[in-house]
């Protein structure tokens, strides 16, 4: 009845769209809808499942594509916005044969799958829902000519006949285009077909891959193949829990790209992660067990131990996929379908682009090029088809520059990699390797010609659009340092704002096209059009932020508000809500809310406007309700770890610690079966410990003249130190006394983020101040002061804001900086990028800084100077204070608020011994066992009979907090809303399986919504839905306030709450536990 009721939609659809009689209509629409078909140019239907409305005319031509991967997916879409220009879409139908179950996916991004398993992020067609596998593009109205059989594969190709073959069907065409691609290339290693060998090519070949290791337990994997999609698949497989050998045949990793010292650069970082390299590898055989699946890996070469795995995955090169052309048109020996410069075959009604199409000798193995041969191809077959004049378009060849994240590691590659001189940069300690080739000019100097850049590719684009000028560069060594660690003016003489300048590689866009299509399109322009109508972004992604900024940039042009809200709670960037109370001089959430906000406040401006009370009055932290307010970690004063463990880093100031109180650290670490690791900064931290033994640690570390340190928070972390004069003989200031007095001057400064210092005793720079927000170095003269650098993710030099200055005015100047920053910086911003807003390069930064913080140009100098002393003599210890008054905050710290017991660390989540400590097992990979939890159903209980139950005094639970209670052996979650709501759902966020809902922070918006503090996925207390986009759900209960002033939820008995919640079933253990039927009756 479905199909009969679509058919006659279809029909009636026709018929007033195209004035045709209702039977022809009827015919066509019944047509559509069954595997009828009607021989010659007529009707032409789509089989079951396919997607698009065949019509009838009276010369309809046809355009047939072989493989609908990336570049077949481009070539249809650019053929049928073309006609669509020309206003021929009824004149030409498109017709793709896609062989796998899926139409075209971003195969660049395969292994992105891994992170949400949901094809649907990597669809290029759309959502593919309902639509067998078609996508959203193919099923919709707007390509009426466009279709594409999923699952069909074409297995040849008649010339003469001018046909496609699809199993018994012969399909005509007027243009045949082969974007059948590549197949990967499996060595004949005996062995090669046991089950758990995998090629890593489709998503098919992912879940496959998935569902093996799942069954069977593996442990260990080996790549063959240390090229791109190699190091890919390896990373995967490392992320699913495997050990994971790369083995490479040749002596070096992507030997297309890089080398040996890039290699040895990318090696170090590869082997950071626990993944193991072995070049020169001669696999033999790949062994099987006694279930006759894969159990080792053994090899030729001289002196090799086998490798015992239970999974193999090739990833050694790929082959043109050339078997349709073969015998029908010109193929090369070797493979590859032989090409001109239009991409026409030797039949010229034939057409091959991407891995296929062998062009001028040479095969293009990356997604780009095979978008240029589409272009091309697409307005030859056009024209060709309607009967006009052949176009200029032509393909002549492909830059083959890439720059790639490869293991979370830079690798890029420009231009030629020789010339008549070379400069190698190599950083072994940072894992930075940068390589450039110049060629001499006639006129004198030297061009950029190439390079290979390993660990840092920040300037990549720069680079790239110098070596094509083939200008004259001034100082190539220059050059050669990466941009991180350069001074200012220094660098690749390329203007960002040239139009010219390519923002995506894969799609060849420059800055110029994002600019017209902004303009064009006008203030409404968003990401999502660009990425669609330009394409920018939809490759590898990796020009995304580059892609936001020209569109912020041009927005701002157009006078358009480009707004940098904190939330949808307050109309205001977090600077101008700065100003707004300071001028009101307001010391409450509430009053700022209720003045300048709207609504209840949610997870996102609770802690921001927390923070700007807290840099501006600097009162308790966990006093007059400001609890509420707090992040999870400032809430606790502690650093969630995984399994809702809390880590314990007391402050050291300037690293210097007695004896006694080391062996105090040692003797609580024992006491709280604490896991204990030197930091980077020089501090000791104390992981594992439960919530409710927190104020007794700091207890015990108080005893010892030691507080608990700011390492949770958005606050001066640390100030390290090296000896200095004290004890070094190259010293020339003592750095330890004073990295003392700059952390205690500073300690509890809270700031829009975190904060990192460091005093080095002389230009050796042991302590690493040139990349900390904020640094010393010591000169016979006194220090340097350089500001805005940071490590981490983006790493950024420091830049020197004064020189030469004793220890007072070093202090004056930082705290004029450190306050101007907390007082013009939006949220979560840190120094670096706060700094690069100053100005477009780092001399006018400087300057717009000198003449703020030093010359006093805006007159606040007298103001900076007196908030930051308020702060330091505001200073409290807030450790101390818990420890103080245990009746005022004991609350925030005890486990469950209706009983005395207790739930150890151990009993949510599975601990193992290592190197003689404990530490909670490895969190799977998303989408894996243990991951993802889902209930059987959001009314799982919908079938109990409930009764309330009393959970204690009302007044317990704090307003806007969440707390956890016990029930059997069931951990749930409370939520009283400032309102008057009260909600009740399971504590365990489905995520990652921790116990942690309760410490997230509540709000009462357009719904009462919880954020889990761990991933701050969100949830719906009504519903238990997931909220902004996401599927997973937790189980809710009723709750409810008697009017004895009591606390009462409306559960199930505790045995079937426990069959499906209790904390012993859903803690996370090294081995998926075998999950029983939850209950039955």
């Amino acid at each position: 009845r479905k199909g009969q009721q679509n058919c006659s939609w279809r029909g009636s659809k026709l018929a007033k769209e195209r004035k045709m009689k209702p039977i022809t209509a009827a015919l066509i629409g019944l047509a559509s809808c069954h595997a009828l078909h009607f021989p010659g140019r007529g009707l032409r239907a789509t089989k079951p499942g396919a997607a698009g409305v065949a019509f009838s005319a009276e010369e309809v031509k046809r355009i047939v594509v072989v493989g609908n991967g990336m570049v077949g997916q481009r070539f249809v879409e650019l053929c049928a916005e073309q006609l669509a220009e020309k206003g021929a879409e009824q004149q030409v139908e498109i017709v793709s044969f896609c062989e796998e179950r899926l139409a075209a996916y971003n195969r660049v991004k395969l292994t992105s799958w891994f992170e949400t398993r949901d094809a649907d992020d990597l669809s290029l067609v759309g959502p593919y829902g309902d639509t067998a596998g078609a996508g959203e593009w193919y099923a919709s109205e707007t390509q009426p000519n466009c279709k594409v059989r999923v699952g069909d594969t074409a297995t040849s190709i008649d010339v003469d006949a001018k046909t496609v073959q699809c199993g018994d069907e012969a399909v005509p065409y007027d243009a045949a285009i082969l974007a059948t691609g590549s197949y990967p290339f499996v060595p004949p290693i005996p062995g090669k077909d046991l089950p758990g060998v995998f090629v890593y090519r489709t998503i098919d070949d992912l879940e496959a891959l998935v569902a093996y290791q799942k069954a069977h337990g593996v442990e260990a994997a080996a790549v063959v193949g240390g090229g791109l999609l190699g190091l890919e698949a390896a990373k995967a497989m490392h992320d699913l829990g495997m050990k994971t050998h790369i083995l490479e045949y040749a002596p070096i990793l992507m030997c297309r790209q890089i080398d040996q010292g890039g290699h040895d650069a990318l090696v170090g970082m590869v082997e950071d992660l626990g993944l193991e390299v072995h070049c020169d590898a001669r696999t033999k055989a790949i062994e099987a067990d006694a279930d006759g699946r894969v159990a080792r890996v053994t090899f030729d070469t001289e002196g090799w131990a086998d490798l015992d795995v239970g999974i193999v995955v090739v990833s050694a090169g790929i082959r043109p996929r050339d078997e349709v052309a073969k015998g029908a048109v010109d193929c090369h020996e070797r493979g590859g379908v032989i090409v001109d410069d239009c991409l026409r075959t030797s039949d010229p009604s034939v057409y091959a682009v991407g891995e296929v199409a062998l062009h001028a000798g040479t095969i293009y193995g990356l997604v780009a090029p095979g978008y240029a041969m589409a272009d091309v191809a697409a307005q030859h077959v056009v024209a060709e088809l309607l009967g006009e004049a052949a176009p200029d378009a032509s393909f002549d060849g492909a830059d083959m520059s890439t720059k790639l994240k490869l293991l979370g590691c830079d690798v890029a590659n420009f231009g030629a990699a020789a010339g008549d001189e070379a400069l190698v940069w190599e950083d072994k300690l940072a894992r930075v390797y940068r390589k450039l080739f110049f060629t001499a000019l006639p006129e004198g100097g030297h061009a950029l010609a190439g390079g290979i850049l390993v660990g840092d590719a920040d300037d990549y684009f720069e680079l790239l659009a110098l070596s094509k000028s083939g200008a004259a560069v001034e100082a190539p060594a220059a050059l050669l340092t990466p941009a991180s660690l350069r001074g200012a003016g220094s660098g690749a003489a390329v203007d960002d704002a040239d139009p010219s300048k390519q923002i995506c590689s894969c799609n060849a866009v420059s800055r110029g096209d994002l600019e017209a299509f902004v303009q064009k399109t006008g203030e409404s322009c968003s990401y999502a059009e660009i990425k669609k109508c330009t394409r920018a972004g939809s490759g590898c992604g990796g020009c995304e932020p580059d892609v936001k900024k020209v569109l912020k940039a041009e927005l701002e042009k157009m006078g358009a508000v480009v707004t940098n809200h904190i939330c949808a709670h307050f109309p205001y960037s977090r600077p101008e809500l700065v100003a707004l109370v300071k001028t009101g001089n307001f010391d409450t959430f509430e009053e700022i809310l209720k003045e300048h906000g709207d609504g209840d406040g949610c997870e996102v401006c609770k802690p921001a406007v927390a923070s700007i009370l807290a840099s501006l009055h600097n009162e308790r932290v966990l006093g007059d309700g400001r609890a509420a307010l707090q992040d999870t970690n400032d809430r606790s004063l502690a650093n969630m770890q995984r399994g809702g463990s809390y880590s314990v880093v007391p402050r050291v100031p300037g690293g210097e610690i007695l004896p006694e109180q080391l062996i105090a650290l040692g003797e609580t670490a024992k006491k709280f079966g604490l896991y204990s690791k030197i930091t980077g900064a020089q501090r000791v931290d104390l992981f594992g410990a439960a919530k409710a033994d927190l104020p007794k640690i700091w207890a015990d570390l108080g005893a010892a003249g030691m507080e608990s340190g700011h390492a949770y928070g958005k606050a001066l972390r640390t100030v390290k130190s090296c000896v200095g004069s004290s004890w070094c003989r190259y010293g020339v200031q003592n750095s330890v006394d004073f990295a003392i007095t700059v952390e205690n001057r500073y300690k509890g400064l809270r700031s829009p983020h975190k904060m990192k210092s460091a005093v080095s005793g002389c230009t050796r720079e042991c302590a690493e101040a040139q990349c900390k927000d904020f640094g010393m170095i010591a000169t016979e003269h006194g220090y340097d002061l350089y500001v805005a650098g940071n490590g981490g993710m983006n790493p950024r030099h420091g830049a020197l804001l004064a020189s030469g200055i004793d220890e007072a005015t070093t202090l004056k100047y930082i705290d004029r900086f450190l306050m101007y920053y907390i007082l013009t910086a939006e949220r979560l911003e840190r120094t670096a990028p706060w700094f690069e807003r100053l100005a477009a390069t780092d001399d006018a930064r400087l300057a717009a800084l000198r003449a703020v913080v030093i010359d006093d140009s805006l007159g606040i100098c007298d103001e900076l100077d007196g908030r930051m002393q308020h702060c330091v003599d505001t200073y409290h210890d807030e450790w101390a204070d818990v420890v103080a008054e245990p009746d005022k905050f004991a609350h925030l710290f005890k486990q469950f608020a209706n009983t005395e017991k207790v739930q150890p660390a151990d009993e949510m989540i599975e601990f193992k011994e290592e190197r003689g400590q404990r530490r909670p097992v490895d969190w799977p990979a998303d989408g894996a066992p243990q991951t993802m939890w889902r209930p059987p159903s959001l009314d799982v209980f919908g079938r109990s009979e409930t009764s309330w139950i009393d959970f204690g005094p009302y007044d317990v639970f704090p307003e806007n907090l969440g707390t956890a209670v016990l029930y059997g052996a069931t951990q749930l979650a409370v939520f009283r809303m400032k309102g008057g709501g009260v909600f009740a759902t399971q504590n365990m966020c489905p995520h990652k399986q921790a116990f942690v809902l309760a410490q997230g922070i509540a709000s009462d918006g357009d719904a009462p919504k919880i954020a889990c503090p761990l991933h701050k996925k969100q949830f719906d207390l009504e519903t238990g839905e997931e909220i902004n986009g996401g599927d997973l759900k937790i189980v809710t209960f009723a709750a409810r306030v008697t009017d004895a002033g009591r606390l009462e939820l409306e559960l199930p008995p505790r045995d079937e709450v426990d069959a499906v919640l209790a904390t012993d079933k859903l803690k996370v253990c090294s081995e998926a536990p075998v999950q029983e039927p939850v209950f039955s009756r």
